[in-house]
This record gives structure tokens, C-alpha cells and sequence, in this order.
């Protein structure tokens, strides 16, 4: 059962995903006697006095984490209240590099904003929590007319060498480092599953840096055709959608109200959900603000029309 979230409300040792009781009181969550109305708090009496079928005592908040659910990005989960990032991991990914220093972040804004002041080496801060379905969106500035590099986000994240990456190049660029090979990166936004065998080092590095697929390291799932980089000072707002059970990715970007890119859907399941955060390569004075998660499995329309589609022309 896919589970990246490993969460276990009764903590019986038995997560969630695969407990037919999460709250252990007695109720099955779906079978009878149950259904229960509050799948994630004790309530045998399954007391609900307006008759609506939420439980008197998870009205309304359903997970009893005193966030309430209105508010709550995570209503089905204790563990998950308000988007934080407070609290989170540096990764470096060029440990023995010494082409630049290592990044430094800066996070503000109660955990909602990051901040990367340097010109780096590849790097990512990444949140502890991790996700199943989840929905992330945030604003990127590039808040300098110095430089060209890569910004972007990361989803899915399980170690130091498998996550997904949504990186953005300015311009077309060769890295000067050729070796292990020589690496070329095109202008645009690219959406990248990172499985690497050897993990951070010079190999990643160049095959992260590069526009295209690396045997062994990185795949491109998708490239904006427009190859139009970012402009320096101008915010874009992106929406991901990431609904592992199906493999389902989508991402859009805006600038103001206009959509300015959008990946359609896109299907991968070499990562099964995790962790979430923020990625930058030799690219200083980003900004990521705004930034928002909720939880979400719920499979969008356009899937089962991408899936139709795609099963038509199998015929």
C-alpha cells in the first residue's frame, strides 16, 4: 500500500492507509458497524446530534489538532497544520565541489517564505514533513539582474538521490566544469525525476545541470517548448498537483493572471510522494514566498480524460 505520509493516528503501529480502525474505538472507518463519523477520534457513541454525519465531537475539526478545518491544509491529518518550513533539512548535492560555496537559506514569514542569498553549488531546503497526495503552490522571484541560473521546487522527495525537481533556466548556458561530461543547459522550465545511483557528487551535479536525460541520474518528464527563461524582478506564481497512488503530475506556472506555462498531465511513478522544498544552482537572490501545501488525494477530472485519450489511441 503506497504510504509516504506513514501516518498512524491511534499510533498502533499499523499505518492509516492499511488500519480499518485509524482512531481504534471500535467503529470500523468504512465497514459495519461503522461507518465512523469521526474516523480519527475516538467517539464509540458516534453521538451526532444535527444529523449530518460528522461526529458531534469532530465537527468542526475533523483531525482534533485545534486547527480548524476551514484552515486546516491537512484536515484529515493531526500531524499537518499550516504550511512551515521552520523546520527543515539543507541538502547539498555537490558535497566535494569547490566550484562555489553551498547555499544559504533564509526562511521568514512564520515558515511561508525562503530566501537563498548565495551563488551556489546545487542545493535544496527541504521540509520533514512528508506527503502523500499534495498540492503546492508558491511565488519565485529572482530578486537580481545578476546571473542566469536555475531555480525551482522539489516534490516527492524521498533521499538525497530520488526526488522530482521543477527547475528554471534563464538562458542557454554549458557548465564549466566538463568533467564528468560536458553538461548543457537550455533556457526554460523543465520538470526532472532524479534517481541517481551515485548519488550527490559531480556526476548529479552536471546531469541536474544539463537539458535532457543522464543514464543512470535524471530524466526529463517534461519541457516547456516555449524555452523562455525567467525575467529578472518579475514574480511567477506556480501550482503543482502530485497525486502518487496514480502517478499523476501537473504543473502550471503564471505570471500575474496570465498562464504562462502548463505541463499538461503528466504520469511517473518512480516516486511515491514525500517531502517538499525548494531547489536553486548557481542562482542567488531567490525568493520564495507565499508558499502553501495541502494535503490532497482526491484524482483530478483531466486524469481520467488523459486516461481515456491514451487508451483510444492504444487501440
Amino acid at each position: 500500500v503506497i504510504n509516504s505520509s506513514q501516518l498512524d493516528t491511534d499510533k498502533d503501529g499499523m499505518g492509516d492507509e492499511c488500519d480499518d480502525d485509524d482512531d481504534n474505538d471500535g467503529i470500523p472507518d468504512l465497514l459495519p458497524p461503522g461507518p465512523d463519523n469521526c474516523r480519527l477520534v475516538p467517539n464509540p457513541e458516534q453521538v451526532d446530534d444535527n444529523n449530518d454525519g460528522v461526529g458531534d465531537i469532530c465537527e468542526s475539526d475533523f483531525d482534533q489538532d485545534k486547527v480548524i478545518d476551514r484552515i486546516d491544509n491537512c484536515p484529515e491529518n493531526a500531524e499537518i497544520t499550516l504550511t512551515d518550513f521552520r523546520a527543515y533539512q539543507t541538502v547539498v548535492l555537490d558535497p566535494e565541489g569547490d566550484a562555489q560555496i553551498d547555499p544559504n537559506w533564509v526562511v521568514l514569514n512564520q515558515g511561508m517564505e525562503i530566501v537563498q542569498t548565495m551563488n551556489s553549488d546545487p542545493g535544496l531546503a527541504v521540509g520533514y514533513t512528508a506527503f502523500s497526495g499534495v498540492d503546492f503552490e508558491g511565488t519565485f522571484h529572482v530578486n537580481t539582474v545578476t546571473d542566469d541560473d536555475y531555480a525551482g521546487f522539489i516534490f516527492g522527495y524521498q533521499d538525497s538521490s530520488s526526488f522530482y525537481v521543477v527547475m528554471w533556466k534563464q538562458t542557454e548556458q554549458t557548465y564549466w566544469q566538463a568533467t564528468p561530461f560536458r553538461a548543457v543547459a537550455e533556457p526554460g522550465i523543465q520538470l526532472k525525476a532524479v534517481k541517481s545511483k551515485s548519488g550527490p557528487g559531480e556526476h548529479l551535479r552536471n546531469s541536474l545541470w544539463h537539458t535532457g536525460d543522464t543514464n543512470d541520474q535524471v530524466r526529463l518528464l517534461w519541457k516547456d517548448p516555449r524555452n523562455v527563461g525567467w525575467k529578472d524582478k518579475v514574480s511567477y506564481r506556480w501550482y503543482l498537483q502530485h497525486r502518487p497512488q496514480v502517478g499523476y503530475i501537473r504543473v502550471r506556472f503564471y505570471e500575474g493572471s496570465e498562464l504562462v506555462a502548463d505541463s499538461g498531465v503528466t504520469i511517473d511513478t518512480t516516486m511515491r510522494g514525500g517531502r517538499l522544498g525548494v531547489f536553486c544552482f548557481s542562482q542567488e537572490n531567490i525568493i520564495w514566498s507565499n508558499l502553501k501545501y495541502r494535503c490532497n488525494d482526491t484524482i483530478p477530472e483531466d486524469f481520467q480524460e488523459f486516461s481515456a485519450q491514451h487508451a483510444v489511441d492504444s487501440i
